[in-house]
């Protein structure tokens, strides 16, 4: 059965849930408010009513049905995300929920409307007990099994699949450094890997330009040893976006639906996914962040390595990259020796600093 098939027959239904929920809501109003429940005057205001919601249901009914649909593939997501524990727990919530709405609701049920009712109890309730269940999944479970419920507190793996899932980028693949990061465990939870990106990558690494062919080979590489050191980690997601042909786009989407965050090193990347609202963790910056902070006044010894571009200037570097400009340390070419630092300055691309031979 092909997509648009199934949108029509589901809209067809919608169409008919909503006239048939109005024909039972409207003998129910004309039934309590004025007490009619036959005759002329009710017949007229079902078939009135019916038409009326029919119509409008006609009109809405392709927006509701891809509004639902979007909805449902979220909720797909969430679940498919969620540890069986929970899972577990939140069935027999679930079902518990639904025993206790069974049998309050069996007072009511010969009521002239018990049925609607029972319908809205089982709802609330059934809805209530999935709630708890999930919350409560130990407990739950600890009742069927009788097992006492473990003390112990949640393994490295256990916590990061309950995690907020990261989406890989091409250009933090081709980096390569998030395979060390990932392994210090300063980043939680699944790495997700698109298929559109894995695409991008291959048609890299076909590319004529020996760079970009280097490049996307490293990426590729990167790619294999995650998915060998942290095969239970990985996620691979196939689903492409058809009408949208930049991956950038693609990427920001795909994050919004998994309620995920981008992994990247791309800077125009960075501001449209903040423009999304989408959680973005830039390499680059926390590379930034981790380097060596230094105050004016303090000493360290280096090795002029060249000439500075301003007269006199000597450059050295901390082992993190950091660029030291040394004032009148170009005549110390090739010597190691002792700098005091005299200041410190943030840029765009990193942090310099400023010193003089001690």
């Amino acid at each position: 059965m092909s997509t648009k098939v199934a949108k029509r027959i589901l809209e067809i239904l919608y169409c008919i849930g909503f006239m048939a929920g109005t024909f039972f809501v409207t003998d129910f109003i004309l039934d309590i408010a004025w007490g009619i429940n036959s005759g002329t005057v009710w017949l007229t205001s079902i078939i009135s009513a019916t038409i009326v919601v029919g119509i409008l249901s006609v009109l809405t009914a392709p927006g509701a049905i891809n509004g639902l649909s979007k909805f449902a593939y979220k909720v797909i997501n969430r679940v498919s995300r969620m540890p069986a524990r929970e899972l577990l727990g939140g069935t027999i919530g679930l079902i518990l929920g639904l025993l206790i709405a069974t049998l309050i609701g069996s007072s009511v049920s010969t009521w002239k409307y018990g049925s609607i009712v029972v319908l809205v109890f089982s709802l609330f309730m059934g809805y209530i007990g999935l709630m708890v269940g999930i919350k409560k999944n130990e407990e739950l479970i600890s009742l069927f099994t009788r097992k006492t419920v473990s003390k112990e507190k949640p393994t490295k793996g256990d916590f990061k699949i309950s995690c907020q899932p990261k989406l890989l980028d091409t250009s933090v693949i081709i980096d390569g450094r998030i395979a060390d990061i990932y392994q210090t465990g300063f980043i939680d939870g699944p790495l997700v890997m698109p298929g559109f990106i894995l695409n991008e990558l291959k048609h890299v690494a076909d590319s004529s330009d020996p760079l970009k062919k280097n490049r996307g080979r490293r990426g590729l590489d990167i790619i294999n040893k995650l998915r060998k050191d942290f095969e239970d980690q990985i996620i691979m997601v196939e689903k492409d976006y058809e009408d949208v042909k930049e991956v950038d786009v693609k990427l920001i989407r795909l994050a919004m639906e998994m309620n995920g965050a981008i992994l990247t090193n791309d800077f125009n990347l960075n501001k449209m996914a903040q423009v999304q609202n989408v959680l973005v963790l830039n390499i680059n910056e926390l590379s930034n962040a981790v380097k060596t902070v230094v105050l004016p006044g303090e000493e360290l010894v280096v090795r002029i390595l060249k000439e500075g571009k301003e007269a006199e200037q000597g450059i050295a570097y901390l082992e993190d990259g950091t660029m030291i400009v040394v004032e009148g340390g170009w005549e110390f070419e090739g010597v190691t020796l002792t700098v005091v630092v005299t200041s410190v300055l943030q840029t765009s691309a990193g942090r310099m600093i400023f010193a003089k031979p001690k």
